[in-house]
């Protein structure tokens, strides 16, 4: 058995056999995949016949709700796509190379914590390099962590999750970053130099969704205040959701400090000192996977964009 894996891996596995296994899993039945592919249905089956007794190994069971991968085909599509997206990528560095092109990083951010640091460091990243392009993808965390593991993503950069070692991520904390209670510059107490909690009790709040890392922790403080919420609040996980609502309103809400102090759309820091409740906002990648030039240079206005804004803040 594992002579014949051996051979047919090496000598006859295509990337047409991994594409194949991705859209069966995907589209879950033989004539979907030849209709995404205007392929015959007899090629597609002759195909997904020569690879499973190249292989010896039954991929997929066959039932009337379609083809499901067993065992064996979960684990060839698992690395098949990691495969599909390094030959994407090498194809990528190549053509930038030919091109004369600085290459492409792909970043994702967290929508809450990355409305300064982000910003800053893509302008960092233009001015040192103009030619090298950047794709930025905002979701949250059990979108990004998936697509950082398969290869689609080259970094994270947002406040940092707990995982453990074991997982393969790596990180790089860059900013310890306090969280503030604010208002719009209308709110009647966005000038008050002093305040109480029970001073917040008939106004509306702005708050961050069950998800996220601030709900629960922020919520006991408010519950230790005294202070109900749970009546008049909206959620949501988009600074500048949250930023244009508290402009048009008397809501009261609970960002970031950097993200608070945003040079053109400033917010109303309220005198209400609140306990560190957050892990720090930095890089994470995926350690088993090679770094390209553009994601090192990226890596580095990352850096220098969170000293620029340490050295801000003091």
């Amino acid at each position: 058995m594992s002579t014949q894996l051996d051979r047919y891996l090496h000598l006859n596995l295509k990337t047409r056999h991994l594409r194949l296994l991705i859209l069966l899993e995907d589209l879950g039945s033989l004539k979907k995949v030849a209709e995404a592919t205007h392929v015959t249905l007899p090629a597609v089956s002759r195909a997904l016949a020569e690879l499973e007794k190249g292989l010896g190994l039954d991929l997929f069971t066959r039932s009337p709700q379609g083809f499901r991968a067993t065992p064996y085909g979960e684990c060839l599509i698992r690395y098949a796509r990691n495969i599909l997206t390094d030959i994407q990528q090498v194809r990528d560095e190549l053509n930038s190379l030919y091109n004369g092109s600085g290459g492409k990083i792909n970043i994702g951010v967290y929508p809450a914590s990355t409305s300064v640091l982000t910003p800053k460091a893509l302008l960092l990243l233009k001015q040192r390099s103009p030619t090298t392009n950047a794709q930025v993808i905002e979701a949250t965390r059990h979108v990004l962590l998936p697509q950082l593991w398969e290869g689609k993503i080259d970094l994270i950069v947002g406040r940092l999750p707990a995982v453990p070692p074991s997982s393969g991520f790596d990180e790089r904390p860059l900013l310890e970053e306090k969280l503030v209670v604010v208002t719009g510059p209308q709110h009647p107490l966005a000038r008050r130099k002093r305040l109480q909690w029970s001073d917040l009790q008939s106004y509306p709040w702005v708050l961050p969704p069950h998800a996220s890392q601030i709900r629960e922790p922020f919520e006991r403080v408010l519950e230790k205040q005294g202070l109900e919420f749970q009546k008049n609040y909206i959620e949501t996980m988009s600074v500048q959701v949250a930023r244009s609502y508290l402009y048009c309103s008397d809501a009261i809400s609970v960002l970031a400090n950097t993200a608070a102090r945003d040079r053109f759309q400033p917010l109303a820091v309220l005198p209400l000192p609140l306990p560190q409740m957050l892990r720090p906002t930095g890089i994470m990648w995926n350690r088993n996977r090679p770094f390209s030039a553009a994601a090192k240079l990226m890596m580095d206005c990352l850096e220098d964009a969170a000293k620029e804004i340490r050295e801000t803040e003091i």
